[in-house]
């Protein structure tokens, strides 16, 4: 036993990220596992191929046509050589587990208990031996993603959409059994099943189909159910719900990354991280629900609510970028800052009611905005929180900021009172400047003692060999399991690193000289320009849809006191009511889809039911029927927020799939895009109902829902023609 020391140093800390994103060809190299290596995809050679179809472009020796039928030809063979090994192995476990359901009829008839839990043991070890077959399944899965994307920037972004669309719906595809492992299923349940039946159960015979609900997860079932959730992009609930926060992971995180997360994590620092979050979006939604109110009491036309309420996004489109740098060096400071600022913003938007002033009241917004910390809250989610808990940390970021768009129109509806104080009026409109004033007030405190900013000194990381042996294991959580069959079968990792010799060594540099290796292709966008550029045309629909789904919302929530005032008479208490159960719809909604819906369908066909849906809901939103009705309104708002709500899920997490790992960390990463794309829609919904203010209350919500239509439209037409490379 040695151990090897890492030494990341403040500087060096993003530039050790940078490098570990990159490189795939040489991770792959390193865990495969030794005795399958000639059947992994040859992604050295695939590299090296495409580079040479590059330069025969540029010399004119091909054109695009045969290089596409060329190359389509050697991702052929690759991919037919990893599916017949695969089922060559599906065939020695179908058959291994044959052989002991034989064994387990005999000893139905003739039970003994230490027969028993030996065959239990034996089931266990052929789920090892899938296990190993998932994860060899998953290595060429995420490799010929990556070839695809690679050929894509290299030949214009039409090869994946070609080679998908002719391959993966073809009656014999091959590509089916890679990316949705066809077969490995029934495997999977049979071990499932007789590990049930034998689950420390000494004869007493239990079924999964007669007792769903068993308790009966053996912890190797535990293990393969992750590794197939990994491989077909299947979620549970938090898993779903974390794909919000769009935090990219990386595909094959290394041993490094997991000791500095540990060191850098401290629970009470992440806890008041979601507090921010959860106060902020309370900060933003308290005031929807007597925007209107405020802005005719201050002389204003009641769609000047549009600019109030959206004066927070305008800031924050700002702030977002400023924050994300900020958090490059820093994340208590930025927070300490965002909180003063948020305590000054919230004051000046209450006193601007006794002052008669309405540009105290925007720059009051203003100042809201400026304190966003929401780029600080998901970069210390993507930093510190180990990656064992980064999936329940953002599920937690997405909990406490649909929270926080219920409980904001809920509070501003309990805030129905008038009262004065020294000449300071306290009513239904300056009620939440003072009370998220006074809390933002606490939060600073709170902030002040329990923060602690992670450690940016040097950073000295001990790996044994076992460790790093344990890192291969690490979506195996079974590994403690204490039985001496099971330790037995640890004792071998099941990834054994490759030998390495100088000549593997010469060919790698040679081949990553002008590919990954370069150091131009290691470092994050240093601006928003140099990240527009990495965007493909597959990235830019994505970001539209999110654009167009936030522009939506935007839409129904900041105009619905308006809207509902006009047409039926509604209370700020009635108008707060609907908002609030709007918002409560979140986390059931994402439950339903997470746990089932996701499990059943693709990701991009969900992303296309849900655009439908809001189209949907924007068309039965238009005022053509006369009257308007609240059963009307009400069910097409619903249809609307719960349909952009799942589209939200997917589409973040197809985003995730096809953007660059250069736009993973750095200040402009892919988080800041999404965040500018939402906030920008957010900024322009807004201003599109002080605009069509103008034209009268009577015209207000088919003035507004129009330009919803039309981005609805373009975003569906966008996905159709993308449809192909979100795979």
């Amino acid at each position: 036993m040695y151990f090897k020391k890492i030494f990341i140093f403040p500087v060096e800390y993003d530039k050790f990220r940078e490098i570990k994103m990159v490189a795939f060809g040489k991770k792959l190299k390193e865990r495969q596992i030794q005795e399958w290596q000639g059947y992994y995809i040859n992604y050295k050679l695939m590299k090296k191929k495409v580079k040479q179809h590059a330069n025969q472009i540029e010399a004119g020796a091909l054109d695009r046509q045969q290089v596409l039928k060329d190359f389509s030809w050697m991702l052929d063979n690759q991919i037919e050589k990893i599916v017949l090994f695969i089922l060559e192995q599906q065939g020695l476990l179908a058959s291994r587990i044959a052989q002991l359901n034989e064994q387990q009829d005999f000893l139905q008839e003739h039970p003994d208990t230490l027969k028993i839990s030996e065959l239990r043991e034996a089931y266990r070890a052929v789920g090892l031996d899938l296990l190993k077959l998932l994860h060899f399944v998953e290595m060429n899965a995420i490799g010929l993603r990556k070839i695809l994307k690679k050929f894509d920037k290299r030949f214009g972004y039409r090869f994946t959409d070609y080679y998908v669309k002719t391959r993966a719906n073809h009656p014999y595809s091959q590509l089916q059994q890679v990316f949705k492992h066809v077969g490995l299923g029934a495997v999977i349940g049979a071990i499932s099943r007789n590990l049930a039946k034998l689950q420390d159960r000494h004869g007493s015979y239990l079924s999964i189909y007669d007792h769903p609900a068993l308790p009966l997860q053996d912890p190797v079932v535990d293990s393969i159910k992750s590794a197939v959730d990994r491989l077909t992009h299947s979620t549970n609930f938090l898993h779903f719900l974390g794909q919000h926060v769009f935090i990219m992971q990386e595909e094959l995180p290394t041993t490094a990354e997991e000791h500095i997360d540990d060191q850098r994590y401290h629970f009470m620092s992440l806890l008041l991280n979601l507090a921010n979050t959860f106060l902020y979006m309370v900060n933003t939604y308290v005031i929807v629900p007597t925007a209107d109110d405020y802005s005719m009491s201050l002389g204003a036309a009641a769609t000047v609510c549009g600019i109030v309420i959206g004066a927070m996004a305008i800031a924050q489109i700002f702030s977002s970028v400023y924050f994300s740098a900020w958090s490059n060096k820093s994340y208590f400071r930025p927070l300490v800052f965002s909180s003063i600022v948020l305590f000054m913003g919230n004051v000046m938007y209450a006193l601007a009611y006794d002052l008669n002033s309405l540009a105290i009241l925007l720059i009051g917004r203003l100042l809201c905005g400026f304190g966003s910390a929401r780029a600080v809250n998901r970069r210390y989610i993507s930093d510190c929180a180990p990656v064992k808990i980064r999936m329940q940390a953002s599920a937690g970021f997405v909990s406490a900021s649909a929270f926080g768009v219920a409980c904001g129109p809920a509070l501003a509806g309990l805030l129905q009172t008038k009262f004065r104080i020294y000449n300071i009026t306290f009513n239904q409109d300056t009620l939440p400047g003072w009370v998220m004033a006074l809390a933002w007030f606490f939060y600073l405190i709170w902030l002040w003692i329990s923060f602690r900013e992670p450690a940016h000194e040097a950073v000295v990381i001990n790996i044994t060999e076992e460790a790093n042996a344990d890192w291969n294991l690490m979506s195996c959580p079974w590994m403690t399991v204490g039985n001496d069959n099971l330790e037995k079968g640890l004792a071998q990792p099941l990834l054994l690193p490759t030998a390495k010799n100088e000549q593997n060594e010469e060919d790698d540099r040679e081949c990553d000289e002008n590919e990954e290796a370069s150091e131009e292709s290691r470092r994050p966008a240093n601006s928003l320009a140099s990240a527009y550029r990495l965007l493909t045309p597959s990235i830019k629909v994505q970001l539209l849809i999110y654009f167009m789904l936030k522009y939506a919302m935007e839409i129904l929530l900041s105009e619905s006191s308006v809207i509902t005032t006009y047409y039926f008479g509604w209370t700020t208490s009635r108008v707060s009511i609907f908002l609030a159960c709007l918002g409560l719809t979140v986390l059931p909604v994402n439950f339903v889809v997470g746990s089932y819906i996701s499990n059943i369908f693709e990701d991009r066909q969900i992303l296309v039911a849900s655009e439908i849906m809001v189209l949907l809901g924007i068309l039965l939103s238009f005022h053509i029927f006369i009257p308007y009705s609240v059963p009307q309104y009400v069910s097409s708002g619903l249809i609307m927020f719960v349909s952009a709500e799942v589209l939200e899920g997917v589409n973040l997490s197809l985003l995730s799939r096809v953007m660059s790992f250069r736009l993973s960390h750095g200040t402009y990463n892919g988080g800041l895009l999404s965040t500018e794309a939402g906030t920008l829609a957010r900024v322009v919904a807004d201003g599109t109902i002080t605009l069509a203010g103008y034209l009268g209350e009577s015209k207000l919500l088919n003035a507004t829902l129009l330009p919803s239509l039309l981005i609805c439209v373009a975003s569906i037409i966008a996905t159709c023609s993308t449809y192909n490379s979100l795979y």
